[in-house]
């Protein structure tokens, strides 16, 4: 296909897709499933108009889905505005935190039992299909700042800060795998250290602090120049400066992205503290500062006030990054479903159900055992574990740093046959849950 057919296709696809937006949220297949089919479509199986091998091109997927995954953990990070006392952020350091331990930990012992993988390839395995997604989870996330959902709420964190736990392990991986599997206890050390304390804690810094800082200057100069054009660098500077200055300084990029999104919304719960005579409240509660203005009639503000001019810097942050997210997403999905036809492992299958029905739910269960939550949330939170685009960008990561031959491959086809079943399962099964879930709690 030469350039004039893909911008063709690609604008027929988009067009269909929007065109049919109504029915396609109405249908059992999520929109994600029906990317996953055009992938599978126009790939080798099918029709044979696309051909993208995911190693071939691993440096080129690793770096979409760098911004993907960068952009979907800052939109996360802004949409949540509850305190960080509240239970749902206390459950996502749980799931991110020692749950997200045992199932690496369960996931690598399964893997060398049942597949066969040598520990380091096992160890790489468990931390590529372990973390939950943070651009696929936009099905079950909150949708905006009013959404005080706990269980969203709860998946949301979790996407938020998993890799965090996730990527020092695929770090520790590599080097074992890199090694020849005898690392000295130096090593450990340094790894420890560098890839785990402070690239947690030197990511969440920085990225707070710079979206803290960034979303009060915003709003000092919009207000003091009674600026209202729109403008969608915000967004795009915070993602890409937090991500670069952690990534520089040998912290995590993922968690820097987050961390600014929250810092971000902080920025705006502050100002609203602030300048209580200027919010607007809903039973006795301020309203979040972007629903307090309306960005299609910005001709029409004759004054603005502080909290105003807050909203409209989260208003333009929320609409480029939902944009940004949704086209990444499609892109990488599709791109999924095509290089399916040459790396299909049925021996993923057999990994999926182990993960979402035996080794997910006993480690939710594990680590929240004592917590206040009721039964059918936490199966709820047991089950909602979709993999997707971040297993997609370790795989790529994965094969950049050196792990290479037949094993790893088998290894890589396993976690990607794994990734499509879980796309596919979750998916469909997201709605009938969270209906039911509806039922329960009236």
């Amino acid at each position: 296909m030469n350039f004039i057919t893909w911008t063709a296709a690609s604008g027929a696809l988009l067009l269909l897709m929007s065109l049919s937006y109504g029915w396609i949220s109405r249908s059992v297949v999520p929109l994600f499933g029906l990317y996953l089919l055009v992938g599978i479509v126009c790939g080798p199986w099918v029709l044979n108009l696309l051909n993208i091998d995911i190693f071939k091109y691993s440096t080129i997927i690793a770096h979409v889905s760098e911004v993907a995954m960068a952009a979907s953990l800052f939109m996360t990070g802004l949409k949540i505005r509850m305190p960080f006392r509240s239970a749902g952020w206390k459950m996502g350091v749980l799931l991110a935190g020692p749950a997200m331990l045992l199932t690496v930990g369960s996931i690598m012992l399964a893997a060398h039992y049942l597949l066969g993988m040598n520990w380091p390839i096992s160890l790489a395995f468990a931390a590529i299909i372990a973390p939950t997604d943070p651009v696929l989870a936009s099905l079950i996330a909150i949708n905006d700042a009013r959404d005080d959902d706990s269980l969203r709420l709860s998946l949301s964190t979790e996407a938020g800060m998993n890799d965090g736990t996730a990527l020092p392990l695929l770090a520790l991986a590599l080097m074992f795998a890199n090694s020849g599997g005898e690392i000295t206890s130096s090593e450990i050390a340094h790894w420890f250290t560098i890839e785990v304390v402070w690239a947690l804690v030197a990511g969440v810094v920085i990225g707070y602090l710079l979206g803290h800082a960034v979303g009060l200057m915003a709003t000092h100069f919009r207000y003091t120049q009674r600026e209202f054009a729109s403008s969608d660098f915000i967004a795009l500077s915070l993602i890409a400066l937090s991500y670069a200055i952690a990534l520089a300084l040998g912290a995590s990029g993922f968690l820097a992205a987050f961390a600014a999104g929250v810092g971000l919304r902080r920025a705006e719960i502050k100002v609203q503290r602030h300048f209580p005579e200027e919010r607007e409240e809903e039973n006795g509660t301020a309203l979040p500062a972007e629903t307090m203005v309306n960005p299609h009639q910005r001709h029409a503000f004759s004054e603005t006030t502080r909290v105003k001019s807050m909203g409209l810097v989260i208003g333009d942050a929320l609409s480029f990054g939902d944009t940004v997210e949704r086209l990444f997403a499609a892109a990488l999905i599709i791109i999924l479903g095509i290089t399916l036809a040459q790396h299909w492992q049925p021996d993923g299958l057999l990994m999926a159900a182990l993960l979402f029905v035996v080794i997910r739910p006993l480690a939710v269960y594990a680590v929240t055992w004592g917590v206040s939550t009721p039964a059918y949330q936490r199966m709820a939170i047991s089950w909602l574990g979709i993999r997707g685009i971040g297993s997609l960008n370790y795989i790529a990561y994965a094969w950049m740093h050196g792990m290479r031959g037949d094993e790893a491959n088998y290894m890589m086809d396993c976690a990607l046959t794994l990734v499509v079943a879980s796309v596919i399962v979750h998916g469909i099964s997201v709605n009938p849950l969270m209906a039911l879930r509806r039922k329960k709690m009236q």
